[in-house]
């Protein structure tokens, strides 16, 4: 189990932030934002630096699993002032209820997927895939399959989902690199069968970054204690 999923089961919380789901990813190679976590404005500054113009601000808390309903995102920051404005909107927001501000790589993007990890009480870990973004629960484009993976599972996925179109040239873009999707879905199992105090892990939207899938947002659930 990874220190990280151990760490937050010893603290009985019941899911990982942000910030630390995507480090379960990006432990089993799944690519995410580039991303970190500011105490103050000055840090946050610091870190919008290094990432680099428009950022995403984000309130951080491992209780904190519904951000756009809250309004606790920001988007689209090109520079210090709105910078700092946005970080003092969200602060306020958050009162008492934030562990940081996670500043985060704007990822723009015309194509959205959703993939993720459910335990089924007969087969174990299962990893799905589909149409993501605001269609997903709109829509349900989504196909399953019970881990482990292997390549060939990874790309019927792609290929059963209605959108599939998506995945080729679009637009202008280039077709995506399915070999780096195929890997993310094969860890993602890889995931479940390896820390079995995860229960869940949601990931939406994937954005297709040029040809690349990039995490943008995740959240890993953890299994109830009691029930165990």
């Amino acid at each position: 189990m990874l220190k990280i999923v151990e760490e937050a089961v010893n603290r009985g919380e019941k899911t990982l932030s942000e910030y630390d789901s995507k480090k379960v990813l990006e432990a089993y190679s799944i690519p995410v934002t580039k991303e970190f976590i500011a105490k103050n404005v000055e840090e946050a500054k610091k870190f919008a630096k290094e990432i680099g113009y428009p950022v995403v601000l984000k309130g951080s808390s491992s209780t904190l699993t519904h951000k756009t309903e809250l309004n606790m995102i920001e988007l689209n920051i090109k520079d210090e002032k709105a910078l700092e404005e946005a970080y003092k909107a969200l602060e306020e927001r958050g009162k008492g209820q934030l562990d940081g501000i996670l500043v985060q790589q704007m990822v723009k993007g015309e194509r959205e997927f959703v993939a993720g990890l459910i335990r089924d009480p007969q087969f174990g870990p299962c990893i799905m895939f589909g149409l993501g973004g605001i269609f997903t629960e709109v829509l349900k484009d989504v196909t399953f399959r019970v881990a482990p993976l292997e390549k060939r599972d990874a790309i019927e996925m792609m290929n059963e989902i209605k959108a599939k179109k998506l995945l080729d040239e679009f637009r202008g873009k280039p077709a995506v690199d399915r070999d780096v999707l195929a890997s993310a879905l094969i860890n993602l199992g890889r995931i479940g069968l390896e820390n079995d105090e995860i229960a869940e892990i949601d990931i939406n939207p994937i954005i297709i970054l040029k040809d690349k899938p990039v995490a943008v947002d995740a959240l890993v659930v953890l299994r109830d204690q009691k029930k165990q």
